[in-house]
């Protein structure tokens, strides 16, 4: 199977990372989970439990909040044997970077993982949330932050090979195309 760049957008509770947990099941043998949450606070621990028991078996867990161009560019040495890297989520790593490194940091983070994205060897599927359909935020950085996360969006999508935006725990493809067996 050829290595493929997969990005998987759509709003919160959408379905996105299930879809995603199952496209890689159903494409890949081996496949890698890269987690980009902490466990801040107890829901969000509540959270991180229930995606990992969604999880079978098979699947490996690398957690990176924050260096998550150096875990792409290094995940065949760290991960031998692992045939795609699911990234979950782009948005809860923005929110890192911003957070831990602040608003100047985010354009050669991204640039870095652009970088990344395209020279992996390995096949990746990222999850992001598609911030910009809802109502505009009422503060400043509530609006950099819709902002960032639709830039980055946009540019991972040019960069990918497939672009599935999940409404509902539908799949709309948007560029390229996936089998028949996930489409569903």
């Amino acid at each position: 199977m050829d290595m493929e760049r997969i990005i998987i957008l759509g709003g919160a509770r959408s379905g996105k990372s299930s879809f995603a947990l199952k496209l890689a099941e159903t494409r890949w043998r081996r496949p890698l989970y890269v987690a980009t949450a902490e466990a801040l606070d107890g829901e969000m621990a509540a959270r991180i439990r229930a995606h990992k028991k969604a999880r079978s078996r098979r699947w490996a867990c690398a957690e990176e909040p924050l260096e998550l161009a150096g875990l792409i560019n290094r995940a065949g040495k760290l991960f031998p044997g692992k045939d795609v890297l699911l990234v979950d989520c782009l948005t809860l790593w923005l929110n890192n970077v911003i957070f831990k490194e602040g608003m100047r940091a985010f354009q050669k983070r991204k640039t870095d993982l652009l970088k990344a994205v395209r020279a992996s060897r390995k096949s990746l599927i990222m999850v992001s949330n598609e911030v910009g359909l809802g109502i505009v935020p009422e503060n400043e950085a509530g609006r950099q932050f819709r902002d960032l996360a639709g830039w980055l969006n946009q540019d991972l999508a040019a960069a990918a090979d497939t672009v599935v935006f999940i409404a509902a725990g539908l799949p709309l493809v948007l560029k390229g195309s996936l089998p028949e067996a996930v489409s569903r």
